[in-house]
């Protein structure tokens, strides 16, 4: 490789795009091209400068990294390399981001994430080579023709499966108060 391979880092967290910027670019074979705080913003980096690898979040606002891994795979496949904190070994998350054509995993700790990133540089850096060398085809969804169309909701939306739960970062925290007055009378 004569030229420095140019990444493209997705992720909405300004911590992680910061702390992944500045580790690759500390690897002269490596140039961040560019940093994106969701996938809808990606696609239009992608459609202005193609990257030669993409780092890919699992968990952001407006699409899933999941979607948008399908999407660039389906189009014009991109090497891409997952960093979630969604992505441990053996997880859901993880079989279907690799059945989707994700090159390499990178399972981020929720806590202490720039930390990991720090004392992971020479990994990651080592994923996106890797990365870069590999040689992608389109990945198409397969299409079963004995199954007939449907025009009901569960068609459009997909049957949630028992024993199927998402984890996610965000949490919610509620606080509730009640005044009551009691009017004892005359």
């Amino acid at each position: 490789m004569s030229d420095s391979i140019r990444v493209l880092i997705v992720d909405d967290s300004a911590v992680v795009r910061l702390a992944l910027t500045e580790i690759l670019s500390a690897d002269p074979a490596i140039e961040v091209m560019a940093t994106a705080p969701d996938p809808l913003i990606a696609a239009s980096k992608i459609d202005k400068e193609r990257p030669d690898v993409i780092t890919l979040d699992v968990e952001m606002p407006r699409m899933d990294g999941l979607s948008f891994l399908k999407q660039i795979m389906a189009k014009e496949p991109i090497p891409v390399v997952m960093c979630s904190s969604l992505t441990e070994k053996g997880a859901e998350v993880t079989m279907k981001a690799l059945q989707y054509g994700a090159v390499e995993i990178i399972n981020k700790p929720q806590l202490g994430t720039r930390d990991f990133l720090e004392e992971s540089k020479v990994f990651i850096c080592d994923a996106i080579k890797a990365a870069a060398m590999a040689r992608l085809k389109k990945v198409t969804p397969p299409v079963r023709r004995d199954i007939s169309p449907k025009h009901t909701a569960d068609a459009v939306l997909s049957r949630a499966q028992r024993n199927h739960v998402l984890k996610t970062t965000e949490q919610v925290v509620v606080v509730g108060a009640a005044a009551v007055q009691i009017d004892a009378g005359p």
